[in-house]
């Protein structure tokens, strides 16, 4: 890397398994820094979306379509070979379209060496050079990455905005730049001894290294990225876990920045732990957060983040992007096609570690996304979760749909199977598919497994349509000594339905109406309030009534799912009051 012109050469050698029953013919990389190039598909979006990024657009201009030559990103590959055959490439925007020389079969491996020049790009998104905070290198996106082969085929997708798929693999990555720099990254350093930095052992003499540059050597076992940032000015602090895991901290020797940094290494082993309880242990043995990027991005064993910030701020957006290490670079879902999968589910389980990390003491964490969700349902945008995450005509509808949706996707579901399930679903679903590059499918058996409930309907009508929830108490009278309910679904999408009666004299109790189609019904949430189960609802039916063996005035209060964790567009019709 030189420094001066933020220029760069590489070579790369990739031995690549086909571990598919399939032979290939093609292979494809990502080049994903020609992204950052006036005319690239990012800036045709970028210009033609409704509500484009704030980052990336500023006084109604795309920051893209002003670079210099000497500002914008490129990523080339000059020769590669195939088992040491020439072979023929072509460079598609942000996709290098490779034909084979020869065929890989089933069960087979090749060898791909290639030569490759970049230049890093004036930070606009994620990666880049030279961002708001004055981080020189935020290396991300920056080699020729293969595309990822599966059960559906190939993803190569362009490279428009959105997130990544990539390939399980052990890296090994050498990096020589100006030894002024420090550099923070995915992987264990190899070389402590020669670095230095507060890499080596505590104590040791460092062996210093002649010449301008130094290199450093990492290694990264079982990832599907390699992310790396540098500045001559970042302070490296670390700490080791009780359980064995070494925490990095990269960020500007700023006086201002000291105290927040310092005080978030308490709260990101605290973070650590709460994950590792409650989805499954952390499978390496380093994690670092490094100041840089435009904001919040996972990768593998570390994260980007903007550091300038207050402190309630920077605990959430590391906790954040370290949940993510769980579901997008462990489990690994294929974010373009299910973003919801895991930013969704990042942001429910971020959303519970803050409420105890930060002792929120919130009794509800959840409140703010239902209100986004609703919101966005209100706005006649939404779009289906399915669609995919290029293609939805606003940004806000994606974001809602993948952070906001995606977290109901869990809290709901805990309202359908019982609370105890959902976090026994969660820690099943990540033993069984951690490594695996799970679907949507996979998340509904594992909840089916772990709670006996059957959960198609659920997975269909919330995930691959914008079918709302809408239930209503239509009337609460009296049924000479006894009293009856009356409710009906308003909504396309059915649910089961938690019924409280708060009664004059103080005393509660409650009622279970269980979906048919669930085959089955949860334990009673509510363990000091009496539970009565009543017949099953068929979704068919709009309506649906039940009587009570008590007379209309001794109820005070009749509601609708108490634990306001069903998605119910209109709450304002789930209530029933007694006149005064």
């Amino acid at each position: 890397m030189n420094v001066e012109n933020f220029q760069y050469t590489g070579t790369q050698t990739l031995v690549y398994s086909n571990n598919s029953p399939d032979q290939l013919n093609r292979v494809y990389f990502h080049m994903y820094f020609n992204a950052f190039q006036p005319g690239s598909e990012m800036d045709i979006r970028l210009q033609n979306i409704q509500d484009p990024d704030g980052r990336m657009f500023v006084n109604g201009q795309s920051r893209i379509a002003n670079l210099k030559p000497d500002e914008i990103g490129y990523l080339r590959a000059s020769s590669l070979t195939q088992d040491g055959e020439n072979v023929s490439f072509s460079l598609e925007g942000t996709v290098l379209e490779v034909e084979l020389a020869k065929p890989i079969p089933p069960g087979a491996k090749s060898t791909f060496n290639m030569k490759f020049e970049g230049q890093v790009p004036i930070q606009i998104r994620r990666s880049g050079r030279d961002n708001a905070e004055g981080i020189a290198l935020s290396m991300s996106q920056w080699y020729p990455k293969l595309a990822e082969y599966d059960f559906e085929g190939w993803h190569a997708d362009p490279y428009i905005g959105r997130e990544f798929h990539g390939v399980w693999g052990d890296f090994d990555v050498k990096i020589t730049l100006d030894k002024n720099y420090i550099i923070g990254a995915s992987g264990y350093l190899q070389n402590p001894q020669e670095i230095g930095y507060g890499y080596e052992a505590p104590g040791s003499k460092i062996k210093k290294q002649k010449g301008k540059t130094l290199t450093w050597h990492f290694k990264a076992p079982m990832v599907h990225d390699f992310m790396w940032a540098a500045d001559p000015e970042y302070i490296h602090d670390s700490l080791k876990m009780e359980n064995g895991t070494t925490l990095h901290f990269f960020y500007k020797d700023k006086p201002e920045l000291l105290e927040n940094w310092k005080n978030l290494q308490p709260k990101t082993v605290e973070a650590m732990d709460f994950f590792n309880a409650n989805i499954g242990p952390y499978p390496y043995k380093q994690y670092s957060v490094i100041q840089g990027g435009d904001g919040g991005m996972e990768y593998a064993m570390s994260t980007l983040i903007t550091g300038e910030r207050k402190f309630p701020s920077l605990v959430g957006v590391t906790i954040h992007e370290l949940a993510h290490s769980w579901f997008q670079h462990v489990l690994a879902t294929n974010e373009l096609k299910h973003a919801w999968m895991d930013e969704g589910f990042t942001q429910f389980i971020s959303s519970l570690c803050m409420n105890k990390v930060m002792n929120q003491q919130k009794d509800n964490p959840f409140e703010r996304t239902y209100s986004s969700y609703y919101a966005l349902v209100q706005s006649g945008d939404e779009q289906p979760q399915s669609t995919h995450a290029d293609r939805y005509a606003l940004n806000r509808s994606y974001g809602t749909s993948a952070y906001n949706k995606g977290s109901i996707f869990l809290s709901q579901l805990g309202y359908i199977i019982g609370q105890d399930k959902l976090m026994e679903t969660l820690r099943a679903y990540f033993d069984a598919f951690k490594f695996k590059h799970p679907i949507p499918n996979d998340i509904k058996r594992t909840a089916e497994k772990v709670s006996g409930i059957e959960l198609d309907w659920y997975l269909t009508d919330w995930t691959e349509t914008t079918n709302t929830i809408d239930y209503a108490l239509k009337s609460v009278e009296a049924d000479g000594a006894k009293t009856k309910i009356q409710l009906e679904r308003i909504g396309l999408m059915p649910m089961p339905l938690d019924i409280l009666l708060v009664y004059e004299d103080g005393t509660r109790e409650t009622f279970y109406i269980p979906l048919r189609m669930m085959r089955g019904q949860k334990a009673n949430p509510y363990a000091s309030i009496e539970r009565t189960t009543l017949p099953d609802w068929p979704w068919a039916f709009p309506a649906y009534d039940f009587v009570i063996d008590k007379p209309l005035n001794t109820i005070k209060a009749v509601l609708i799912d108490p634990s306001q964790l069903m998605a119910d567009i209109n709450f304002g019709n789930n209530i029933w009051q007694a006149s005064e």
